[in-house]
């Protein structure tokens, strides 16, 4: 009896072991699928990661692209808006230096210019340098020539009007004489 005990041990640590061997086998099947549902979690939030910086790229670059739209639309209006104040300013600078008998008017007249010119000026608009420099046709427009030794070639040296420029845009050409 004994033996037989012996036998049934046997066949108990048999069952045993084979029990283990399965249950190890199943453990090691399912270690293998969790690191592959692993490296594919992996790989989508790699996916998922570059997609998103990509998407921030893009977007970084829109608001540039926009940023960069609106300024642009903010120079042409301004640049607009000036040159319809433009003759305006001309009939002032031209009411301040005409003849006037009453001081105070004159005055009034010349407070209104100052205060145009400044209004521009703060925008970034400036007058187109004119009398005693070159002929530049990207500034310039010349509407009279004169042969003068005393002058130098291509020398401005008369302004029917005078020209601005808002930033590195002109806005209006000065109208100019030009020497030789």
């Amino acid at each position: 009896m004994a033996k037989a005990n012996k036998n049934e041990t046997e066949k108990q640590e048999e069952k045993i072991d084979d029990t283990l061997k399965k249950e190890e086998e199943e453990a090691k099947e399912y270690v293998k699928k969790l690191s592959q549902d692993l490296e594919e979690q992996k790989k989508k939030t790699e996916e998922y990661i570059d997609s998103l910086k990509r998407n921030m790229a893009e977007f970084d670059n829109y608001k540039k692209r926009m940023n960069k739209e609106k300024e642009g639309l903010y120079s042409s209006i301004l640049a607009d808006i000036v040159l319809e104040l433009l003759p305006i300013l001309d009939n002032f600078e031209k009411a301040k230096d005409a003849e006037c008998k009453d001081k105070s008017y004159k005055e009034g007249i010349s407070m209104i210019y100052n205060q145009l010119t400044e209004l521009i000026a703060k925008q970034g608009v400036v007058k187109i340098p004119d009398i005693g420099n070159t002929f530049n046709p990207e500034l310039h427009e010349a509407v009279m020539s004169v042969t003068d030794k005393t002058k130098g070639e291509k020398e401005i040296v008369e302004v029917f009007r005078t020209g601005y420029m808002l930033k590195d845009k002109v806005v209006r050409h000065s109208l100019v004489k030009v020497a030789n």
